[in-house]
C-alpha cells in the first residue's frame, strides 16, 4: 500500500510548481533536521523552498500554520492509507500485517515524513491537537483490532493492549531504523516482526 507522499526530497523551483506543496516539503525537511521546528524560521523555509516571502504569507499566516498544515496533511494521508488497507483486506490478520508493511515502506520511501510523525513534539507548538496516538490513522488501527476481537480472530483483550502488542514492536523497529541503529531495509524484518506480534494476540 502506498503511504503518505511527502518525502523531503530535492527542492523544486517556484515557477510552474505548486508553491504551497513546495513550502510544506521544505518545512518537512527543516522540521525533521537537527534543531527541528524551533530552530527553523519562516525565512529558512522560504530559502529552502526557493519561493518568495510573499508566497509564504499568501498561503500561511505564520510558522505555526505551516506546521499545522503539514501535520494535517501527513495525518490525512496516513488515514487514507489505513482506510485503503481496511477496504482491500477482510480479516484483522491481513489488515494489521498490511499496516505494518505500509509503515515499514514509509520509513524506507519517505523517512522525513515518518520522522515528523514519530519525533516531532507536536503538542509543544500545536497545543490544541490531540497526541499523535489519538489521531485518525491510529484510531482506525485500533478499530481494526476491535473488529478482530469481536470476530474472534484476536483474544478477548483490552483493545488498547492488543493494539499496542500488534503495532508496538513495529514502531520500536521504526525508531531503531530512523536512529540508524538498525542497518538495512525494515522490509526484510517484516515477517519476523509480524509473527511475533500476531502470536501474542491471536485467538486459540
Amino acid at each position: 500500500m502506498r503511504g503518505p507522499v511527502l518525502n523531503g526530497g530535492t527542492p523544486g523551483k517556484e515557477a510552474g510548481c505548486d508553491r504551497r506543496e513546495l513550502i510544506l516539503e521544505a518545512a518537512l525537511r527543516l522540521f525533521t533536521a537537527e534543531g527541528g521546528y524551533f530552530h527553523a524560521s519562516v525565512h529558512d523555509i522560504r530559502r529552502e523552498a526557493d519561493v518568495s516571502i510573499g508566497s509564504i504569507y499568501h498561503h500561511f499566516k505564520n510558522k505555526e500554520a505551516i506546521a499545522k498544515a503539514l501535520y494535517d496533511k501527513v495525518v490525512c494521508e496516513m488515514a487514507e492509507a489505513v482506510e485503503e488497507i481496511r477496504a482491500t483486506y477482510h480479516t484483522a490478520h491481513d489488515r494489521c500485517r498490511a499496516i505494518i508493511a505500509c509503515l515499514y515502506d514509509m520509513v524506507e520511501q519517505t523517512p522525513a515524513t515518518m520522522r515528523y510523525i514519530i519525533y516531532a513534539q507536536h503538542r509543544e507548538f500545536m497545543p490544541d491537537e490531540p497526541p499523535i496516538c489519538s489521531s485518525r490513522p491510529f484510531e482506525l488501527m485500533k478499530d481494526i483490532v476491535e473488529d478482530g476481537i469481536r470476530d474472534g480472530e484476536i483474544r478477548q483483550l483490552d483493545p488498547m493492549v492488543a493494539a499496542t502488542n500488534i503495532f508496538g514492536g513495529a514502531i520500536r523497529m521504526i525508531h531503531l531504523r530512523l536512529d540508524g541503529a538498525l542497518p538495512g531495509s525494515l522490509v526484510k524484518h517484516l515477517e519476523q516482526t509480524w509473527q511475533c506480534a500476531w502470536r501474542g494476540v491471536m485467538a486459540d
